[in-house]
C-alpha cells in the first residue's frame, strides 16, 4: 500500500514557513515529510535556502511525522563525519523518526569552496566511501579512516538514537541506481520508472523501501498555476545532467530561458482538477513506489492542503 508524504522545499520557503507547512501537512493527512538540503535555490525567484539541520530541529518539536532529507550530499560541502553527527542528532530529536536521504549532489550547492566538481563516476565513488564512514560512526565506536577521498581521526559520536539511522540513496540513472541497491537501505527517485526500480531490486534492494517525489501547482485558475510553476520551478524541465553541473542560480536562469509555459503545462500537474492530481500520484504508486512525496509550488499552501485533504488523499485511503 502506497503512503503519501509532503516534500518541504527549502529553496522556496524560509524556516518558519516550512514549519507551518509541516503542521498543515500533518493535519491534512500526509504521513511523512521530505525536506531538501540546499545551499542555494535553483533561481532567484525561489529566493530561499535555510540550513536544513536547523529546520529539522524545529520539525522535531512542531510535528509527530517522520522526516527525511531529500537529499543530502555527504561528500563535498559537508564532510561525511559531520553529516553522521547531524543525522544522529536529528534521529535522537525525532525519537527514531528520521531517515538520511543522500545523493551525489549538484555543483549548485557543493562547489562553494572552490573545489573541482568531480565527474559522476568519481562522485559515486565518494558517496560509497562516505556511507562507509557514516555507518561506522553510527555504531558509536571511535573511528579512524584513511581512504581515497576522506580522512577521519579518532571520531566518535556520543549522541545517538536507539537504532542506526537508515540511509536511502538517490539514483537517476542505471549506475547510481545500482549503487543505491548495493549500499542503501532504500531508494529515492523523482521519476516513476519501473525499470529503475527493477534494477534497484536486482542490485540488492529487494525488500527495501522505494520513495519518489513530484511537484504540483494547485490553484483554481489552471493557467495562473502554470505561470506560477513556470516562474518558480522551470528547472524541473531541464534535460540531462544540467541540474548536476550548472554552478549558480544565474546559470539555471539562463538555461531555463529554453523552458516555455507550454512545456510546463504539458509536463507538470497544475490546476484544481482532482483527477489529474490523483493520476499523477497513481503513476508513482503503479510503478511500485512505497511512498510518494508531493510539493505544492507557490504561496497558496493552505488551499493546496485543503484540496488534498478533501479531494485527493481520500482516494488512496488504506483498505
Amino acid at each position: 500500500m502506497t503512503t503519501f508524504g509532503y516534500f518541504l522545499a527549502c529553496e522556496e520557503f524560509g524556516p518558519r514557513e516550512l514549519l507551518e507547512q509541516a503542521r498543515m501537512a500533518e493535519q491534512a493527512g500526509f504521513e511523512s515529510l521530505w525536506i531538501s538540503d540546499h545551499y542555494h535555490p535553483w533561481n532567484e525567484a525561489q529566493g530561499n535556502s535555510p540550513f536544513v539541520w536547523s529546520v529539522i530541529g524545529g520539525l522535531s518539536q512542531a510535528v509527530s511525522l517522520p522526516v527525511e532529507t531529500a537529499v543530502t550530499c555527504p561528500s563535498l560541502r559537508t564532510h561525511p563525519a559531520i553529516v553522521a553527527q547531524a543525522a544522529a542528532t536529528s534521529a535522537a530529536m525525532l525519537e527514531g523518526r528520521f531517515r538520511l536521504g543522500i545523493g551525489t549532489g549538484e555543483a549548485l550547492n557543493e562547489h562553494i569552496f572552490g573545489d573541482v566538481w568531480p565527474s559522476a563516476s568519481v562522485r559515486m565513488e565518494m558517496l560509497e566511501e562516505a556511507v562507509t564512514i557514516i555507518r561506522r560512526l553510527f555504531t558509536g565506536e571511535e573511528v579512524s579512516h584513511r581512504g581515497r577521498h576522506y580522512t577521519v581521526e579518532n571520531a566518535r559520536l556520543y549522541t545517538l538514537p536507539d537504532e542506526p539511522v537508515p540511509i536511502d540513496v538517490s539514483g537517476f540513472g542505471p549506475a547510481a541506481t545500482a549503487l543505491a541497491g548495493r549500499i542503501g537501505d532504500g531508494y529515492i527517485s523523482m521519476m516513476p520508472d519501473e525499470d529503475l526500480i527493477a534494477q534497484f531490486r536486482k542490485s540488492g534492494g529487494k525488500g527495501k523501501p522505494v520513495q519518489g517525489g513530484l511537484k504540483v501547482c494547485w490553484g483554481p485558475d489552471r493557467q495562473e498555476a502554470v505561470r506560477t510553476a513556470w516562474r518558480l520551478w522551470p528547472n524541473m524541465l531541464l534535460p540531462g545532467e544540467l541540474g548536476q553541473v550548472l554552478p549558480t542560480p544565474r546559470h539555471f536562469e539562463q538555461a531555463c530561458e529554453l523552458v516555455t509555459e507550454d512545456m510546463v503545462a504539458n509536463g507538470m500537474t497544475c490546476g484544481d482538477d482532482a483527477d489529474q492530481h490523483i493520476a499523477a500520484l497513481r503513476t508513482f504508486a503503479d510503478a511500485g513506489f512505497d511512498t510518494v512525496y508531493v510539493t505544492q509550488i507557490g504561496p497558496d499552501q493552505r488551499g493546496f492542503f485543503d484540496f488534498y485533504r478533501t479531494e485527493v488523499l481520500p482516494q488512496f485511503a488504506h483498505a
